[in-house]
């Protein structure tokens, strides 16, 4: 299988990695349907993968001043590569965010399933939910969302390196997704070409305390931080928004066959890898 990557970030070189020579990460800066049906004609991918998008540095409180910048990344790009997909014939499995979804929902888990309306604030959340509304209702295109990627590489991306480097954080429970396995199921999806939304959470939920216990047991022992409430966090000016906090249930993955590690056992091996990572760094 030959598998299309757009963006050039974490997850897509992620992916590229895992996938080695049955995928081609584009360099392509896509700003028209015809620069992704280039790409496409040049690479006749059997599937794309959109794993591109605008998040902003240090943290998505950059999207609140650079709204048209964030808008062209997370919702103009996404519908023109699939634009550019659904004339070439071509599967595409979009990546999205589960941080369209703003505390509890209203089903009696309070875990938001995929067919679920999403409720976003900041202008972040709503380019990535803006692509969602449009993209869910093509044919022969997937969405995948995910939730505060772990990973056994350090990296800017990754939540273990931000939360270790945070001297304030607040202690909040939610769905993450570890990367391995996430890798290990978009491929799945892009295989099976499954159309529609996917949570492609964990099973289960992590409070941030609970992942830096695990750092500091395994990794560094000496790891200090201090515990603050979501309303310290913006009034204290640490962010210009509260962040999202939710639960995703993963309904439509088992419609395919597919199912991911319980996120308890996923995070510790995913620490260990990381702990040895570190030391060989």
């Amino acid at each position: 299988m030959k598998i299309l990557i757009f963006g050039n970030g974490y997850i897509g070189n992620r992916c590229k990695q895992a996938w080695g020579d049955e995928a081609v990460l584009s360099r392509m800066h896509v700003q028209s349907k015809h620069d992704a049906l280039d790409e496409i004609r040049k690479h006749q991918p059997d599937a794309v993968l959109n794993a591109a998008g605008v998040k902003g540095r240090p943290n998505v409180d950059w999207c609140e001043d650079h709204q048209v910048e964030t808008v062209d990344g997370n919702t103009l790009m996404p519908i023109l590569l699939a634009q550019a997909c659904q004339e070439a014939g071509v599967y595409l499995l979009h990546m999205g965010s589960g941080c369209i979804f703003y505390g509890d929902s209203p089903h009696e888990d309070h875990a938001w399933r995929e067919d679920d309306f999403g409720n976003p604030a900041p202008v972040y959340s709503r380019a990535k939910w803006a692509a969602d509304l449009v993209l869910s209702t093509l044919p022969n295109v997937g969405i995948a969302r995910i939730r505060m990627p772990i990973d056994w590489k350090p990296s800017p991306g990754n939540l273990i390196d931000k939360l270790a480097s945070y001297p304030r954080i607040i202690d909040v429970e939610n769905s993450v997704t570890i990367l391995d396995d996430m890798v290990d199921v978009f491929r799945q999806l892009l295989e099976k070409k499954a159309m529609g939304i996917f949570h492609v959470t964990n099973p289960g939920t992590m409070r941030h305390r609970e992942l830096l216990a695990l750092y500091k047991e395994l990794v560094d022992p000496s790891h200090t931080n201090e515990w603050i409430s979501s309303e310290e966090l913006v009034g204290q000016g640490l962010a210009k928004k509260g962040r999202s906090n939710n639960f995703l249930a993963s309904t439509r993955l088992a419609q395919f066959g597919i199912t991911m590690r319980p996120v308890k056992d996923a995070l510790r091996e995913t620490m260990e890898k990381y702990a040895r990572a570190r030391s060989a760094l």
